[in-house]
């Protein structure tokens, strides 16, 4: 894909700042929506931050030249020129099926990409409510985005040839990522399978068996993860672990994608994770 070619970003949380990050890095100008004022604001600083961070130790020459490349706005109107959206917002069925149908009516181009980064829900559910349903696809990123290469490509029973060779040629050629290309089911490839374990390790911690340190430092000593499950909800965040796990839980009914009680009661207490200072462990803000 041509880096003039527009990026739009439709959220400037962790996953929205990182998959702006990366495309102004390789050279697309970049335009951000978030829903406020103050909301944008942060995502702004976020970009700031890991950026400056990227230049300390050498990955770019000047954040100033990338950050250059990043608009941060408050209207849905400001990504209409845009080939490229990536929708990136909180992970619920409703809130992004009402964004899709928006943006079918934003979009100029009659071949831009509507695409989704979410973990968990059905492609097929967001293309149908576009009248661009060929053109509508996932591309799910990884957190942290600007380091982890991993890219899922999730077409759904109607997205067209073009849509994932373009989709898949912007990730791979552009962005420098690695593609896997995965069934149009809840949770994909790696969430399908993350989630489940993830779920063990809460169910584990949560009758006694083992401290979350015990559990996450058996897992890293004992079977070489780079951190431990307990450790890796607190960065997925216990909200949205808890929504992926619904997600997969209402599509095949197992129930080993059930949330355990404690999940539901620390996501009611806001105890989110690394986000909100407090989750399976305690973190400086």
């Amino acid at each position: 894909m041509d880096t003039s070619q527009r990026i739009g970003v439709i959220g400037g949380g962790l996953m929205g700042a990182g998959i702006a990050e990366v495309s102004a890095r390789a050279g697309h100008p970049v335009t951000v929506i978030e829903a406020t004022d103050v909301a944008a604001k942060a995502a702004l600083g976020r970009l700031e931050a890991s950026l400056s961070r990227a230049e300390a130790k050498g990955k770019i020459d000047s954040a100033a030249a990338v950050l250059d490349r990043i608009a941060v706005e408050t209207e849905l109107d400001a990504v209409a020129d845009a080939a490229v959206v990536v929708e990136a917002i909180v992970e619920d069925e409703a809130a992004k099926v009402a964004l899709f149908k928006r943006l079918d009516e934003v979009l100029i181009a009659p071949d831009a990409i509507l695409a989704s980064n979410t973990s968990s829900i059905p492609i097929m559910k967001l293309g149908v409510v576009t009248s661009r349903p060929q053109q509508v696809i996932g591309i799910h990123f990884f957190n942290p985005v600007p380091v982890l290469s991993l890219v899922e490509l999730v077409p759904s029973l109607l997205t067209g040839e073009e849509t994932m060779a373009r989709s898949r040629a912007w990730v791979q050629d552009s962005l420098g990522k690695k593609a896997i290309d995965c069934q149009d089911r809840a949770g994909f490839v790696v969430n399908a399978l993350l989630i489940p374990f993830i779920l063990s390790a809460i169910r584990m911690y949560e009758s006694g068996f083992a401290s979350a340190e015990d559990i996450d430092r058996g897992l890293v000593l004992g079977a070489a993860h780079p951190q431990g499950p307990l450790a890796l909800a607190d960065l997925i965040g216990l909200d949205t672990t808890k929504a992926v796990a619904e997600s997969l839980y209402e599509e095949f009914k197992e129930p080993l994608y059930a949330p355990p009680p404690l999940l539901q009661r620390m996501v009611d207490a806001g105890l989110l994770g690394r986000k909100a200072g407090r989750g399976f462990y305690t973190y400086s803000r």
